[in-house]
C-alpha cells in the first residue's frame, strides 16, 4: 500500500498548493466575523449589518471577484462630514425639521465604527460556490428610515476610474446580503456606444454611487431585501484622466410585509426584476417528456414481447435434430453470451461508480424535497453532494467488487482502488486546471485553502476508508456465484462482420444517446440556466421525475438494442451496452456547446474553463450513471431470455 499512500499524498499536496494564495490574500489567520443569524428577532434601533460578497460580469456568473477589488468605501463618513454633504446636496428637511438640527434622527446617531473588507465566516457550500463575504461600513438600524446619508466622499484618480470604467463596460454587478437574503445591482451604465466598435466620441460612462435599501419585515424579522441604484445621482466618469470627486451614499426604507412569512422569504426571488425571466411551471415540458417516454417504452415492450414470444415458441417446438439445422439468432451464441468482458477491473469499477452516483443523486434529491437540505441557501446543494458522495462510497465499492468476484477476478484490491479513483481523479484534474486559471485572474472562484483541506480530508478520512470497507464486505459476505443460466464454451464463436449500417455499433450509439436526451431536452435548458446563470432552481420534484424518466427510457433503449445485437450473433454485449446507455452523457456535453454559444452570453478564458471543464465532469457522471443502469437492466434481460430456452 506504500505506492498508494504516496499517490494520495501527492494528489493532496497538488490540491492544497492550488489554493494557498487566496488563503494568504484573504487573511486566513485573521479573525473572521461571525455571520448574523437568519431569522433574528429585532427590536427598534437594533443594528442591521449589510454584508458585501462579490462583483463580476453578469453574463459570466463564475467569473467573480472580491467586492473590494473595486475601490469602494472601506470606512463610513462621520457626522460632521455628513452634515457638510447635506448642506452641499441641499437635502430637504424631514417632518418640518430644519436641515441641520432635525435632518433625521438617524443622522445624529452616526457612529462611523463599521469597517469594510473584513472577512466573514462561511459555510463549506458557500466557499465552494465562490462566495467571499466581507463586512461593509453601511450603518443600518432596525425600523430607522434614512432619506440620505453620506457613506464616504473620495476623489478617484486615473487608476481607480479605469477600474470602475472597465467594470461598467463589462456589465459588472455586485452582490450583498442582509442575513441570508441576497441583493443585486449594477455598478454603472454607459450610453451612446456602438455595439461593435464600443466606446465612441459622444458616448458616456456613469457610475451609480447611491444605493437605496428597501427592507421588508414581518413579526420583527427581516423577510425581504432589495437594493436599487438611482440614475438621477449617477456620476460621469467617461474621462478617466481627469480626477473625479464621488460621493458614495445610501438611503434606507423599511416597510411591513404582512403576507410574507419568514419561512417563505425566498419565494420572492423567483420574481426579482434583476434576474432574467422568472421560472415558469414546467408542466408542459414534463408532460411532453412523459408522453414520449410512455409511447417509447410501450412501443418497445410490445415489439420485444411479440418477437421474444415467437422466438421462444420456435426454439421450444423444434426437436434436437432440427435444432442443429435450424438454430440461429440469439440462441446460437448461448455458449458465448456470458463470456466476461475485456478489462474487467475497469468495467466493474465503472459499473460500481455509476451505481454510487445514482444512489447519491436520489439521496440528494430526496433530502432537497423533504427540506433537510435547504435549496435556497447558497451552496447547500454543492456541500450536500460532496458529503453524500463520500458517504455512499461503500455502496459503489461493494457493487464493483461483487461483480468482479462473480467474474472470477483475483486482484480485488486493484478493483477497489480503481473504484476509489475513477470519478474523483478526473474531477481533481479538472479542478486543478480551473482553480489555477481562477488564481491567475484573482477570482473568488478559486477555492480557499480551508475549503480544499476540508474536501481532501473528507475524501481521505471518509470516502476512501468506506470504499475499502465496501470491497472487504463484498469479499466476505457477497455471493461470488454469477448464476449464469448457460455454460460458456472454451473457444469464442466467430462474430459476423457484415451487418447492415442501421445495425452497426456507431448507429446504435447515436440512437441510444439521442432518444433519452430528447426526453430531457426541455428541462435541461432550465437546469443550465440555474447552474450557469442567476436563476434559482427550486422544482426538485420535477427534476426527480425527469431523472427517473431518463433512467427508464435509457434502460428500455439499451435492452432493445441489446436484443438486435444478440440477434445478429454478436456476443460482445457487456461494454457495448454500457457505452450505448451512457451515450446520453455525451449528448449532454454536446448540448453544453450549443447552450454556451447560442443561449448564453458567457465569454472569456476563466468562464470558458469553468464551464467546459465542469460540464465534462457532469457529462462523465451521467455517462457512468446511465451506463450502469442500462447494463443492470440488460443483464437481467439476458439472464431471463436464456433461462427460458433449452440449451445444450
Amino acid at each position: 500500500m506504500a505506492p498508494t499512500s504516496r499517490f494520495l499524498s501527492a494528489v493532496l499536496l497538488l490540491l492544497l498548493s492550488s489554493s494557498i494564495p487566496p488563503a494568504v490574500e484573504g487573511g486566513f489567520f485573521k479573525r473572521k466575523h461571525r455571520r448574523q443569524k437568519a431569522g433574528t428577532k429585532y427590536k427598534d434601533h437594533d443594528p442591521v449589518h449589510v454584508v458585501v460578497n462579490k462583483v463580476g460580469p453578469f453574463n459570466n456568473p463564475t467569473e467573480t471577484y472580491r467586492y473590494y477589488s473595486l475601490p469602494f468605501c472601506h470606512t463610513h463618513a462621520d457626522e460632521d462630514e455628513h452634515k457638510a454633504a447635506v448642506e452641499e446636496e441641499n437635502i430637504p428637511p424631514e417632518d418640518g425639521d430644519d436641515a441641520l438640527s432635525g435632518l433625521t434622527a438617524a443622522a445624529r446617531r452616526i457612529k462611523a465604527d463599521r469597517i469594510g473588507a473584513e472577512r466573514h465566516k462561511q459555510r463549506l457550500g458557500e466557499s465552494i460556490a465562490g462566495d467571499r463575504r466581507e463586512t461593509s461600513p453601511y450603518e443600518l438600524s432596525y425600523q430607522d428610515d434614512i432619506e440620505w446619508r453620506l457613506l464616504c466622499k473620495t476623489t478617484l484618480g486615473a487608476k481607480d476610474l479605469t477600474k470602475f470604467k472597465e467594470a461598467i463596460h463589462n456589465n459588472y454587478f455586485f452582490e450583498m446580503f442582509v442575513e441570508d437574503l441576497p441583493m443585486w445591482g449594477y455598478i454603472g451604465d454607459f450610453e451612446d456606444e456602438d455595439a461593435i466598435l464600443g466606446e465612441m466620441e459622444g458616448s458616456h460612462t456613469y457610475i451609480f454611487p447611491h444605493l437605496h435599501f428597501k427592507i421588508g419585515t414581518n413579526n420583527d424579522q427581516i423577510v425581504s431585501t432589495i437594493v436599487m441604484t438611482e440614475r438621477d445621482r449617477r456620476v460621469d466618469i467617461t474621462n478617466v484622466h481627469k480626477p473625479t470627486t464621488v460621493q458614495f451614499s445610501y438611503s434606507v426604507e423599511w416597510f411591513e410585509e404582512h403576507d410574507l412569512p419568514w419561512k417563505h422569504r425566498m419565494t420572492r426571488y423567483a420574481d426579482s426584476r434583476f434576474l432574467p425571466g422568472s421560472f415558469e411551471i414546467h408542466w408542459l415540458s414534463i408532460i411532453n417528456s412523459f408522453v414520449l417516454v410512455l409511447l417509447l417504452t410501450a412501443f418497445l415492450t410490445i415489439i420485444l414481447m411479440r418477437v421474444l414470444k415467437n422466438d421462444f415458441s420456435r426454439y421450444m417446438e423444434l426437436d434436437d435434430e432440427s435444432m442443429e439445422e435450424e438454430e440461429s439468432g440469439w440462441k446460437l451464441i448461448h455458449g458465448d453470451v456470458f463470456r466476461f468482458p475485456e478489462f474487467p477491473v475497469l468495467f466493474c469499477a465503472s459499473v460500481g461508480t455509476g451505481v454510487q452516483l445514482i444512489l447519491a443523486t436520489f439521496v440528494l434529491l430526496g433530502l432537497a424535497l423533504t427540506g433537510l437540505i435547504s435549496t435556497t441557501r447558497r451552496g447547500s446543494i454543492l456541500a450536500g453532494l460532496v458529503v453524500i458522495y463520500c458517504l455512499t462510497c461503500s455502496a459503489g465499492s461493494f457493487v464493483s467488487s461483487r461483480l468482479y468476484f462473480q467474474m472470477g477476478g483475483k486482484a480485488w484490491v486493484r478493483c477497489v482502488l480503481f473504484t476509489a479513483a475513477l470519478f474523483p481523479a478526473p474531477t481533481a484534474v479538472v479542478f486543478m486546471w480551473v482553480n489555477t486559471i481562477a488564481l491567475m485572474h484573482g477570482s473568488t472562484s478559486a477555492l480557499p485553502f480551508s475549503t480544499i483541506f476540508t474536501i481532501a480530508a473528507l475524501y481521505a478520512l471518509i470516502a476512501f476508508p468506506l470504499t475499502v470497507l465496501g470491497g472487504i464486505a463484498a469479499k466476505n459476505y457477497a455471493s461470488h456465484d454469477f448464476n449464469a443460466p448457460t455454460r460458456t464454451t472454451k473457444v469464442a464463436r466467430e462474430i459476423p462482420t457484415e451487418v447492415p449500417w442501421y445495425r452497426s455499433r456507431f448507429f446504435q450509439m447515436i440512437v441510444s444517446g439521442f432518444l433519452p436526451f430528447s426526453a430531457i431536452y426541455i428541462e435541461l435548458h432550465y437546469i443550465f440556466a440555474s447552474m450557469w446563470g442567476h436563476q434559482i432552481y427550486t422544482l426538485f420534484g420535477i427534476l426527480l421525475f425527469a431523472f427517473v424518466l431518463l433512467i427508464i427510457v435509457t434502460s428500455f433503449i439499451s435492452v432493445a438494442l441489446l436484443y438486435f445485437q444478440l440477434a445478429r450473433e454478436d456476443h460482445r454485449w457487456w461494454w457495448s451496452t454500457f457505452i450505448n446507455a451512457g451515450m446520453t452523457g455525451l449528448f449532454i456535453y454536446g448540448y453544453s456547446f450549443f447552450y454556451y454559444f447560442h443561449r448564453s452570453g458567457m465569454s472569456g478564458v476563466l468562464q470558458s474553463s469553468f464551464y467546459f471543464g465542469y460540464m465534462s465532469i457532469i457529462s462523465f457522471a451521467f455517462f457512468l450513471m446511465l451506463g450502469s443502469a442500462g447494463f443492470h437492466f440488460s443483464l437481467l434481460f439476458v439472464k431471463h431470455i436464456y433461462s427460458r430456452v433449452k440449451c445444450d
